[in-house]
């Protein structure tokens, strides 16, 4: 049936304004509102509140700009519904019921999944060296707060809110400043404990892990809840801490557990269909990890409110949201997860990445500056790992909280702060050239990230079975555990793992850039990423030439020119100045030599003694005529036509 228009019916003025600021209200509230310790919280007060103190700021533009854009997102998504509702659903019916028969005979009830969350960890840790701030509400960190007490929770405090809107809910909240080494180090005794459990249990964050206590439970003839139970008392007695738990059958269905109980709980859902069916049933959409306050909008616009709603819309999901998402909704029907648990060092890392944010930053030296002192962070990243990188990302986000990316691919993999700051300065010029009308570029964050990873000091073969140095492939890299509150998402079947903590001072270590604001695009990566809007992204090839380094010499000695840096041909091995143009002009070279030879050995072939005997002039004009196409005449011919290459000439382009 051929498809018809369906242009979505306009509200009335009054309507229409009063849906709007109830939408804006729920999207001031953040990301953060299924926070344990909220539940007794009135929202519509904490929304008013916020709503009153943003009023008029860059912050409640920007959140009032991102708000209508969903809106109309929204009212596309009700049209499309209402033409849906028009035609015939069945076929796609029949193929949704097939799936959802498909993943239900292959639901895997066998193991025994716990996901331990530590209790307000920051605010838990620095409450042990003052423990007076137990009874009193207090959080940690000021420009946006990382985390609070549930003291502090009770008055709607909670992580990724703005610290002055955190002081008009709570005036006498106590601000602490970030620690992160005593994080860090309260953390590592924690895993020390969950390793008698599980060694090979899997870090989510720097406060939370899974672990798959089937082993255990097997050996020590015990149940999964008591062996959660020892393992949680263990944990409160050794490290002072304590932690939360959920059991389950899959990963999915303990991350939801495990915030059942805060704080100090615990909370098992059997290991049978029905238990787990039920489980669900009920459960608000928001609760379930990977969905956000954008996504949940559009859910909740065609009525599905909790998971069961979500079987009566299955003949329309594919057509609303899209493939992935309806794959991940009929897995959160059915409750579905995964259930392998590994060590984070086992998965293959896509990326290392390093932000910080800041009060508003403009100037080309202040802004060169930090991104000098962004480079060595990464650079200290990357050391820690043994990777380089083959391409260089930059992201910023302005005092008007739009975010933007550039990024460009390198000749060659680089790791050292030097070599990251000379490639980046390009993109910050074309950021600030951008900008430059509009009074010119002022920002509160600044990242940088490297992808195409490459492990240091390994060798590959080249394109012609040649070794050379640095791999160009990332085959072999591994995550590493490290903070969560940055851009580090950690492996596992939920689309989505945002903490939110753009704090002051966010941690600079390695992690995988997923900013719930950026890049439609980046919907094979997360379903919130796709719901939070567009970031403009720019590929620059412009590459520079870069400085060599002097080597150290002892007292006394005469001091010696620098050490030229070389490009190595991957076809040829042959170390060349670094110069673009000779550098390609000589990789062109190559591969027509190769194909001459290959052109060579056809001639020999078929005229025999001729192409042997005859003097080199002769053979030269021989190999003119029976040249490739796309190819110009000369001593060396090269390939104008590259994409020819194998084509022509006997490469093999495989």
């Amino acid at each position: 049936m051929a498809e018809e228009a369906y242009p979505p019916q306009p509200l009335e003025p009054t309507e229409l304004s009063e849906r709007k600021q109830s939408s804006l209200h729920h999207s001031l509230l953040g990301p953060s509102l299924q926070k344990a310790g909220q539940d007794a919280v009135d929202q519509s007060k904490v929304a008013e509140i916020i709503y009153q103190a943003s009023l008029g700021s860059k912050f409640f533009k920007h959140e009032e700009k991102r708000d209508e854009q969903l809106t109309k997102k929204v009212e596309a998504i009700l049209a499309r519904k209402k033409y849906l509702e028009s035609i015939d659903l069945s076929s796609e019916l029949y193929r949704i019921d097939e799936r959802i028969a498909h993943l239900d005979e292959e639901r895997d009830l066998s193991q025994f999944i716990v996901h331990v969350d530590c209790d307000a960890f920051y605010a838990s840790v620095e409450e042990l060296d003052r423990p007076e701030l137990k009874s009193v509400p207090m959080a940690v960190g000021k420009g946006v707060l990382t985390t609070c007490n549930y003291k502090a929770r009770e008055y709607g405090c909670r992580s990724g809110m703005a610290g002055h809107i955190a002081q008009k809910l709570c005036p006498h909240l106590i601000f602490l400043p970030l620690n992160f080494g005593k994080y860090s180090k309260k953390a590592e005794e924690i895993r020390e404990i969950m390793a008698k459990y599980d060694p090979r249990y899997e870090a989510a964050s720097v406060d939370e892990a899974y672990l798959n206590i089937t082993p255990y439970c097997k050996t020590h003839d015990l149940d999964p809840a008591s062996v959660v139970s020892k393992l949680r008392a263990e944990i409160l007695e050794e490290t002072k801490i304590s932690v939360s738990a959920g059991i389950g059958p899959n990963a999915k269905i303990a991350k939801i557990a495990s915030n059942k109980n805060k704080p100090n709980g615990q909370f098992l859902v059997p290991n049978n269909r029905e238990a787990v069916m039920n489980f669900m049933a009920d459960l608000p959409v928001r609760k379930v990890n990977g969905v956000g306050r954008v996504f949940e909008r559009e859910l909740v616009s065609v009525s599905i409110t909790t998971c069961k709603d979500i079987y009566p819309m299955r003949g329309m999901l594919h057509d609303l949201f899209g493939e992935k998402a309806t794959e991940f909704l009929i897995h959160c029907y059915l409750g579905l997860g995964r259930t392998e648990i590994r060590p984070v060092e086992e998965y293959e890392r896509k990326s290392v990445g390093t932000e910080r944010t800041f009060a508003d930053l403009w100037g080309s030296n202040r802004l060169r500056e930090r991104m000098k002192l962004t480079a060595e962070d990464l650079e200290k990243d990357l050391e820690e790992l043994n990777l380089s990188f083959r391409t260089l990302v930059l992201k910023v986000k302005l005092h008007t909280y739009g975010v933007y990316s550039r990024q460009r691919a390198l000749h060659r993999p680089i790791h050292t702060a030097q070599d990251i700051f000379q490639y980046a300065l390009p993109l910050l010029a074309s950021l600030e050239a951008e900008f430059k009308d509009k009074g010119g570029l002022r920002i509160r964050l600044m990242g940088l990230r490297g992808t195409a990873l490459v492990e240091r000091n390994r060798k590959v073969q080249g394109f012609f079975g040649k070794w050379v140095g640095e791999a160009g492939s990332a085959a072999g890299t591994k995550r590493k555990q490290l903070d969560a509150d940055g851009w580090e998402i950690w492996p596992q079947e939920e689309p989505e793992r945002l903490k939110d903590h753009q704090n002051q001072t966010s941690k600079p270590e390695a992690r995988i850039q997923e900013d719930e604001h950026e890049d439609e695009g980046a919907k094979d990566i997360t379903l919130e990423i796709l719901s939070q809007g567009i970031s403009s992204t720019e590929n620059l090839h412009d590459l520079s030439k870069q400085k060599g380094k002097e080597k150290e010499r002892k007292p006394g000695e005469q001091p010696q020119e620098q050490e030229q840096e070389q490009w190595r041909c991957p076809i040829c091995n042959q170390s060349m100045a670094p110069d673009d143009r000779l550098f390609n002009e000589h990789i062109d070279w190559c591969l027509s030599r190769e194909a001459i030879r290959d052109v060579v050995k056809e001639s020999s072939s078929s005229n025999g003694q001729e192409a042997v005997t005859s003097s080199p002039l002769k053979r030269l004009k021989m190999l003119e005529k029976k040249k490739p196409a796309g190819t110009i005449s000369g001593l060396f011919p090269l390939f104008r036509n590259n994409s020819n290459l194998g084509k022509q000439g006997g490469i093999d382009s495989k």
